[in-house]
């Protein structure tokens, strides 16, 4: 059997993992456009605000292809998939024949039309190169300006005000992490940003950068121009599937797959950030671009390729993470219609600056936000994952004190 894995980050490491674990004979060729050792991706952001080394950033050893007998094609992207001859090309080598193929290259930044995208100093913050590249010019410069919102903006903004530079955020939205929390949450974190010292400016876009080589200015949205000798573009991520034959493989916004990871075509598989499935919350197709769903979707599709049969159950969007002094917890489905099937509960001690949003759908719980009291959002996210039925009344979940623990005596 000739395994080929598209792509070596967290689904790609997983599903490689599982096939010689349940296949010590078969073949195994990985590609990847990206010659680092196997990294964990979300901990760039962290290289750039100076918090880890590059060094601490690969997930398995330098041996990690010799050790499982993976031969490695490193440092080359995917041009063609031949689904008919079942073989795969690239860009600088011969084609790798298979037998079984996941497809698992992730996803790459979501561009934007803007004029002066050429110009240096203009990054993007997706792989480790992006933040090497981006401290190589940080020395020589003062002010940032990044552009997004988002995670991934947020990220960035961070690193850069630890590394001592002007910085100021630019939001399309009202209000930071749009996606992730409603706009109360979201007023919350916007004053945390300003009171550290950020230059938040909300419902304003860049369209043209100007400058001589470099990057000196950007034209503003409301007619303004502000100075940067530095931008990030943070705008989220789209899955990286140009080279994927929409004529044999369906595909919506990511690769549709079954719940054994499988495409519309017998024996290619997809996982991780380029794989759209069924959204445990939202109850439809979606892509949630998220490590923990990677790795999860990678191991259920390596299982798969190796001849077992297991399915997946769905993934579920969610994020933990700590801005400032906030502590944000967020999971499934955070802003739903506003249509009767859905009912939302909100509670908040604004003194103590906390916040607690739950989502139900007929009294099964599918999102919840909680801010600075995040103690309980493991057990919710359980209840959402195994659609549990609260049977509360709402004069109780909406107290602030109300503590679902309470429930499980």
């Amino acid at each position: 059997m000739e395994y080929v894995i598209l792509g070596n980050g967290i689904a790609g490491v997983c599903a490689a993992e599982t096939i010689r674990q349940l296949d010590g004979g078969g073949g195994i060729t990985m590609v990847a456009d990206e010659t680092f050792t196997p990294y964990s991706r979300p901990m760039i952001s962290m290289v750039l605000a100076g918090q880890v080394a590059s060094d601490q950033l690969p997930i398995r050893s330098s041996s990690f292809y010799e050790d499982l007998q993976i031969t490695a094609v490193l440092g080359n992207r995917v041009s063609e998939i031949d689904v008919d001859q079942k073989r795969v090309m690239i860009h600088s080598g011969p084609a790798l024949h298979f037998d079984k193929l996941l497809i698992a290259t992730g996803a790459d930044p979501r561009p934007i039309k803007a004029e002066g995208m050429n110009l240096k100093n203009i990054f993007f913050m997706r792989t480790e190169a992006h933040i090497r590249n981006m401290l190589a010019a940080i020395p020589q410069t003062k002010k940032a300006l990044v552009l997004g919102g988002g995670l991934v903006g947020f990220k960035a903004a961070y690193g850069l005000l630890q590394r001592g530079l002007d910085v100021t955020m630019l939001i399309t939205s009202d209000y930071p992490l749009s996606m992730q929390v409603d706009a109360t949450a979201g007023r919350l974190i916007l004053d945390e940003l300003r009171d550290y010292g950020l230059k938040v400016r909300v419902g304003i876009s860049v369209e043209a950068f100007d400058g001589n080589g470099s990057v000196t200015g950007a034209h503003l949205s409301d007619g303004t121009r502000t100075s940067c000798d530095l931008v990030v573009v943070g705008k989220g991520v789209l899955p990286a599937l140009s080279f994927v034959p929409r004529d044999k493989i369906d595909i919506d916004l990511g690769i549709l797959v079954n719940e054994q990871m499988e495409t519309s075509t017998a024996g290619i598989f997809a996982a991780g950030d380029v794989a759209e499935c069924v959204d445990i919350s939202r109850k439809t197709r979606w892509v949630n671009a998220i490590w923990p769903e990677a790795a999860t979707q990678g191991r259920i599709a390596g299982i798969n390729m190796a001849g077992r049969q297991v399915s997946y159950k769905g993934s579920l969007s969610r994020n933990v993470l700590r801005i400032l002094n906030l502590d944000v917890m967020t999971m499934g489905l955070v802003n739903p219609p506003e249509t009767p099937e859905y009912e939302v509960i909100c509670a908040g001690e604004p003194r103590r600056r906390t916040y607690r949003k739950l989502v139900f759908r007929k009294n099964i719980l599918t999102g919840a936000v909680l801010i600075n009291a995040i103690e309980q959002g493991g057990i919710f996210m359980g209840l959402i994952q195994n659609e549990i039925p609260l049977n509360v009344p709402n004069s109780v979940l909406s107290q602030p004190s109300f503590n679902v623990k309470q429930l499980m005596i």
